[in-house]
C-alpha cells in the first residue's frame, strides 16, 4: 500500500491561541538555532527553552520536527531576492537568482541539505518559482522547458554549494595550504607530471576566491547553454519508457 504523503503544507494551519507563542516566533527562533548549531543540534526541547516555553507550545502548530523544518526551509527561500522580470532581462533575473541562492545557502548551510530531503511547497518557494516561471516564459521558453530551465540553474547552484559546505566542515579556509595539498599528490607525479604542474599553477592562493571564480565560470556556461537552447527553439523531449511489459514478454510469461 502506498505510504500517504504528509507535509505541514497539506493541512490547514492552526490559528494561534489568544496567549502564547505565535508561529512566526517559533520559526524565527528555529532558524537562529539552525544557523548557530546546525541540523543535528535542533530539538523541540532546545527550541522551547530558547523561547521560554514548553515543547507543547510548538506542537500546537507542527506535528513533528520535519514539519518545523519545512517551515524554516520556506523562510530561507523567502530570502532569495531576484529582480522583477518586467524590469530586467531574463539573463539578469536568472543570473541574480543563481548568485543570491548561493549566497543565501552559504549563509544558512543547513538549508542546502534540507532542500534535498524535504518538499518545498510553502508560499515563499512558490513565489520564487513563479517569478522564475514568468521570467523564462517571457524569454521564450515554453511548456515543460520553462521548468527544466529553472531546475537546471537550481541544480547547478546546489551542486556547487553542497560540496563547499561539506568541505567547510572538514577544514576552514585559514587551514588551506597549497604546498601540503601538492605534497599529497606527489606520488602521482611520475604518471601525471603535466597535470600536477597545471594544478600548481591553477590552484588559487585564496580558496574562497577560487570557489567564486569556479561558480562564475559554471553559471556563465549554464546561462549560455540555456540561451543556445532558446535560440534553437522548443526541445523535442522523448516519451518516457513504457512501464507495461512488451508483447514478447507477455507472450513468454503466458507460455504461448
Amino acid at each position: 500500500m502506498t505510504k500517504q504523503f504528509t507535509s505541514v503544507w497539506t493541512r490547514e494551519p492552526r490559528q494561534p491561541k489568544t496567549t502564547g507563542l505565535r508561529l512566526e516566533q517559533i520559526v524565527a527562533a528555529a532558524v537562529e538555532l539552525l544557523d548557530a548549531e546546525g541540523l543535528d543540534a535542533l530539538s523541540m526541547r532546545k527550541l522551547g527553552a530558547k523561547l521560554g516555553a514548553g515543547a507543547t507550545s510548538i506542537y500546537w502548530y507542527v506535528a513533528n520536527k520535519d514539519e518545523l523544518l519545512e517551515l524554516t526551509l520556506d523562510e530561507i527561500w523567502g530570502l532569495v531576492e531576484t529582480p522583477d522580470p518586467a524590469e530586467a532581462s531574463w539573463r539578469e533575473v536568472v543570473t541574480t537568482y543563481g548568485y543570491n541562492l548561493r549566497a543565501t545557502l552559504l549563509a544558512h548551510p543547513w538549508a542546502a541539505i534540507l532542500s534535498g530531503q524535504l518538499p518545498s511547497m510553502g508560499p515563499n518557494a512558490f513565489r520564487l518559482s513563479d517569478r522564475l516561471r514568468r521570467t523564462l516564459t517571457q524569454a521564450g521558453f515554453t511548456g515543460v522547458d520553462v521548468y527544466l530551465a529553472a531546475g537546471t540553474v537550481t541544480s547547478y547552484v546546489l551542486g556547487q554549494v553542497v560540496p563547499e559546505i561539506t568541505l567547510a566542515k572538514v577544514y576552514n579556509d585559514d587551514d588551506y595550504d597549497i604546498d601540503y595539498l601538492m605534497q599529497m599528490m606527489e606520488p602521482y607525479r611520475d604518471e601525471y607530471p603535466e597535470m600536477l604542474d597545471e594544478y600548481r599553477k591553477a590552484i588559487p592562493a585564496d580558496l574562497s576566491s577560487g570557489r567564486a571564480v569556479a561558480f562564475d565560470f559554471g553559471l556563465l556556461c549554464v546561462m549560455d547553454g540555456l540561451e543556445s537552447r532558446l535560440r534553437a527553439g522548443p526541445a523535442q523531449h522523448p516519451s518516457p519508457p513504457s512501464t507495461q511489459p512488451s508483447r514478447q514478454v507477455r507472450r513468454e510469461a503466458s507460455g504461448a
